[in-house]
């Protein structure tokens, strides 16, 4: 290979961030298919994965910006079913908003229960997470099982649905099923990818994308 490698000059941390949503506003002009703060998520999910296939995967129910944006303005509780997505929600970002994040999937009790029911502690951690911690927001970007618990629960009556749910697992047992059902579900906002893609950290994302809309708003008011 001939020539030198042209590098993009960057001065600050926060240069790359802005230059890369420059990079995708560039390769994705509008007329776009979202608009909006639906287009600030899709564009931090591609961020996240430089994949630009996710723009035609990504389902959004009509409540659930609007429903996930009031949640996180009240301080809300967030369940994940990873510690990879907890830690992808920084506090930095949620103690501002006095929001939580939680992950149970390795409380003592989630383990024996597994264990005792032949389940995964991911299906055992929703379901003590519903119990205990009550989430207005669910963000599940790893297993199915904590997909397809969830919306047991809430079509069985045990739970209220959720203000949102953030539902990406991945893989390829029951991802892509998951995620029909929670789509299909008809009771709960959800913001979703159709399909076997997903994961922690893009699924972390998106809620890092709907706090940094709050938190532009209080800035502007000066609350923050």
């Amino acid at each position: 290979m001939s020539g030198k490698v042209k590098l993009i000059a960057v001065d600050k941390p926060g240069d790359i961030e802005r230059k890369s949503f420059e990079i995708i506003d560039s390769e994705v002009p509008e007329p776009r298919r979202f608009d909006g703060i639906e287009w600030q998520i899709v564009r931090r999910m591609v961020h996240t994965t430089a994949d630009f296939q996710l723009i035609d995967l990504v389902r959004f129910h009509p409540d659930a910006v609007a429903s996930g944006i009031d949640a996180l303005r009240s301080g809300c509780t967030i369940a994940t079913d990873t510690e990879m997505a907890r830690c992808g929600i920084p506090l930095r970002r949620m103690t501002p908003l006095k929001c939580s994040v939680s992950c149970l999937m390795n409380d003592h009790s989630v383990i024996l229960s597994a264990k005792k029911n032949s389940t995964t502690r991911a299906h055992a951690a929703m379901e003590l997470a519903a119990d205990s911690l009550h989430p207005e927001i669910h963000v599940i970007g790893n297993a199915p099982t904590a997909l397809i618990r969830l919306v047991n629960m809430v079509q069985e009556g045990r739970m209220a649905p959720p203000a949102l749910v953030v539902g990406m697992p991945v893989g390829f047992v029951n991802a892509a099923e998951s995620k029909s059902m929670l789509m299909d579900s008809g009771k709960i906002p959800y913001i979703a990818i159709e399909g076997r893609k997903g994961g922690s950290a893009l699924a972390a994302c998106v809620i890092n994308a709907l706090a940094e809309v709050v938190l532009a708003e209080r800035d502007l008011s000066g609350d923050i």
